[in-house]
């Protein structure tokens, strides 16, 4: 650890290690020396005067790049393309006069963006199912275990500790689509020249404009995807990185709810995430359990969320052809939101696999709010039994006041269902009122709806994303 300069903390701290070789040089430079060999060899292909002999060397250095030679041309010209073409060219000395033939130097920069962002689009879409998958598991185990739903953080109807993660789990199934939708529509910035007009390999095939064409097919395809932008300017259009930091900013929004949910849940004691034998809650307070995982989550999702903003400020001032004030702003912003949206998926994969319920401090909370919802039954009951409903309402609504104001002013426990087993207007049900009580009488169809939803909308990505159901993940601090 280099401890007298600044050190990323997505880096050093938070992200995984391969994450962070997606976006590291080396996986730059080597997929330059990718495109500059696809696109010889198809230049070749289409009949320019390319040997095999040159292709061969450049393969022969597609991988060992020679740094030093690099970084000393850049310093003298300023220009990292020019001074990696150079440093190939030491190296495939024959090849060097035909390495970039007719490109421009975002033919290797924006094309290996794109490609970059599939793959962390990729390993982010495999973290996020993984994180359905356990999800998916602590759903169905507790389908049935009542808990009071809320409304305006407010105690409210019950629904079961399961159908709530089928909340979260909704959230990350339409993150999933999203994502999905932006990979299947990912485009190589292609073979387009300094503005887009193809003029320069225009002239290197002596105005057979459909050459260029199948010049710009057959390096899209070498490169592994099926379309390039049928036009661009001298870059891919900007507003695809809004469109990446977009669908991460969704998936943030939803790992955000989730842990905020579950930093509340931790504070009235009914869930909590893991918490290590030897950890530290408070450095003074030695008995405090801090959902510290959930809000380091909350954290950086923060920072994912506000990044579109700088994306879409980016993609307005693409003035004309191309500016180049995206190119420092976008080494920060497109390479830290998906390393901190790893860091957001570590910890949810994390918390998911391990989280406590206390279930005997759910129905206690339940059985404090319960009388005042169960009221309506008790009332239909009575009145099944012959009672007189406008007396009967009465009585309870007089009841359920009284009840609430020791509650809140003295801080009693509620008696109401005391007071209504102890008033003979209610005789004819004080048999069947803990039977009424019971608190999977009033879940409605949490059960079922929980059981439903994972069985025809999370269970088909999982078995269509098998492969990535069982990533763990270790969180470092």
């Amino acid at each position: 650890m280099n401890r007298e300069h600044y050190e990323n903390p997505l880096i050093t701290r938070y992200a995984s290690a391969e994450m962070s070789a997606i976006f590291s040089d080396d996986k730059k430079f080597r997929l330059w020396r990718r495109l500059w060999i696809a696109l010889a060899e198809s230049e070749k292909e289409l009949g320019l005067p390319i040997t095999q002999q040159q292709i061969d060397e450049m393969k022969k250095y597609a991988e060992t790049i020679n740094y030093e030679v690099a970084e000393a041309r850049e310093k003298e010209v300023r220009h990292d393309v020019m001074s990696h073409v150079y440093a190939f060219g030491t190296q495939a000395k024959s090849a060097m006069p035909i390495i970039h033939l007719g490109a421009t130097s975002c033919y290797v920069t924006d094309n290996a963006e794109v490609l970059i962002l599939k793959e962390a689009l990729e390993l982010t879409k495999a973290k996020l199912v993984a994180v359905m998958d356990k999800l998916k598991k602590f759903a169905l185990k507790y389908k049935s275990l009542p808990t009071l739903g809320f409304t305006h953080l407010q105690p409210a109807q019950l629904t079961t500790v399961g159908k709530r993660a089928t909340l979260w789990l909704q959230d990350l199934l339409m993150d999933y689509e999203n994502l999905n939708h932006l990979l299947g529509s990912l485009k190589l910035r292609g073979v387009k020249g300094t503005t887009g007009t193809q003029a320069s390999f225009l002239s290197l095939f002596e105005g057979d404009g459909s050459k260029v064409d199948k010049l710009e097919a057959l390096v899209t395809e070498k490169m592994g995807l099926k379309k390039s932008f049928g036009v661009t300017g001298q870059t891919y259009p900007r507003k695809l990185d809004y469109n990446v930091t977009a669908v991460l900013s969704m998936i943030a929004q939803s790992a955000y709810k989730f842990a905020g949910d579950l930093r509340v849940l931790q504070n009235m004691k009914e869930m909590e995430e893991p918490f290590e034998k030897s950890q530290i809650g408070s450095s003074a307070m030695a008995y405090k359990r801090n959902p510290m995982r959930s809000e380091r989550m909350c954290a950086l999702a923060r920072f994912v969320i506000s990044v579109p903003v700088n994306e879409a400020m980016t993609s307005c001032t693409q003035w004309f052809e191309r500016t180049l004030d995206d190119s420092a702003n976008k080494r920060i912003t497109l390479a830290q939101s998906f390393l901190a949206l790893d860091g957001v998926l570590n910890l949810y994969n994390n918390i998911a696999d391990n989280m406590v319920v206390y279930e005997k401090i759910i129905r206690k909370h339940i059985m404090a709010e319960l009388p005042f919802m169960a009221t309506e039954e008790i009332l239909m009951e009575c009145v099944k039994a012959g009672g007189d409903r406008q007396e009967l309402h009465e009585k309870i609504r007089s009841h359920s006041m009284e009840s609430a104001r020791l509650v809140k002013t003295e801080g009693k426990d509620n008696d109401l269902i005391e007071r209504v087993k102890s008033d003979k207007a209610f005789s004819a049900i004080h048999a069947k009122i803990d039977s009424i009580l019971a608190p999977e009488n009033f879940t409605g169809r949490a059960s079922e709806q929980t059981e439903k939803f994972i069985k025809e909308e999370i269970e088909p990505v999982l078995k269509a994303n098998a492969a990535c159901l069982g990533i763990t993940a270790e969180i470092n601090v």
